[in-house]
């Protein structure tokens, strides 16, 4: 079936962090060529989670409809990205089969991206879809995966740091990567020591780049980043550093000098995320960090009172805003 895709991942009870960061990588190559505007991401809440709609489809799927049906409003090419599809219920895979059949293959491109197998309404329809297999990943396959990255990046580990790397992340890839990133702002030899006391947890990186996402005003790349941490992270970690941004904000907008803005924000040194908030004051107005602050005490106290499965389509729809405001 043309312009079908299926990322199919190991059973979920197998997916850890770096097979899922391969099934992502794999899915943004099939839709970097279409407009992020023009990309409809539809993640399918868990068994018995989510909200009953009008028909059998949740309330969560209902999106997937006008684009399998109509594509493009501008006459473009739209995609629908479904992700967790093996969440699907029967009736939902047997709603979404038919649309995919029916809908115009010139127009609408599907990446469908699952932990394992799919229902059988839907899996008969992906053995024409163009398969990309992510299968679990292991220590050797981790290890080449590492001196493949170190070459790229043009990183030099002393002697015994690649087994290091290995033993504080295993096979997570996604936070592996994460830490090369870090390692190359280093100066000095990296050794296992230094690996071994640096890396006591899995490094926050990823909320650095969605922040910076946040920050840049990118609103398709900002939820891709919040969907990939939400996986294996908790919304109020999300929602704590939304809130140390926006209040570094307010505080590089009424700081008369960038030695009074560091003072006030608790900073030592010449830290690059304090140059940057100091350099960019003023893009956001003062009436936007207002309603950026507000935003965020609604969206604390509806996560810490209201049923799970409100808590990520409030922290898409709080990104969303602080993407137009900040």
């Amino acid at each position: 079936m043309s312009g079908l895709y299926w990322i199919k991942g190991p059973a979920a009870s197998d997916t850890g962090p770096g097979e899922r960061e391969e099934m992502m990588v794999a899915a943004r190559h099939h839709l970097e060529d279409v407009d992020p505007a023009d990309v409809v991401r539809v993640d399918v809440p868990g068994r018995g989670a989510g909200e009953d709609g009008d028909g059998e489809l949740r309330t969560e799927l209902q999106p997937a409809v006008p684009v399998l049906q109509s594509g493009s409003l501008f006459g473009g090419s739209q995609a629908l990205f479904l992700v967790d599809a093996n969440n699907l219920q029967k009736a939902e895979a047997e709603i979404l089969t038919v649309l995919l059949e029916h809908r115009d293959l010139e127009a609408v491109r599907v990446v469908v991206l699952s932990e394992g197998s799919v229902p059988a309404p839907l899996s008969k329809s992906l053995k024409e879809a163009e398969t990309t297999t992510v299968t679990r990943l292991w220590d050797s396959q981790a290890i080449r995966w590492l001196n493949s990255q170190i070459r790229e990046r043009g990183i030099h580990l002393e002697p015994g740091a690649e087994k290091a790397m290995i033993q504080r992340f295993g096979t997570d890839i996604a936070a592996m990567s994460t830490a090369l990133d870090q390692l190359r702002e280093h100066t000095g030899p990296i050794t296992a020591d230094l690996i071994i006391s640096r890396f006591r947890n899995r490094p926050e990186e990823h909320l650095f780049y969605l922040t910076s996402a946040v920050g840049a005003g990118k609103v398709g790349e900002s939820l891709r980043r919040l969907s990939d941490y939400l996986v294996h992270g908790h919304p109020l970690a999300v929602l704590s550093v939304y809130d140390t941004e926006v209040r570094r904000r307010v505080l590089a907008a009424t700081a008369p000098d960038r030695e009074t803005f560091k003072e006030w924000a608790g900073v030592g040194g010449n830290p690059r995320w304090a140059e940057v908030l100091w350099k960019g004051r003023g893009k956001a107005s003062d009436s936007a960090l207002t309603r950026a602050q507000d935003a965020i005490l609604r969206a604390e106290r509806t996560l810490k009172s209201a049923p799970e499965e409100l808590h990520t389509v409030t922290m898409e729809r709080l990104t969303v805003a602080l993407c137009r405001w900040l």
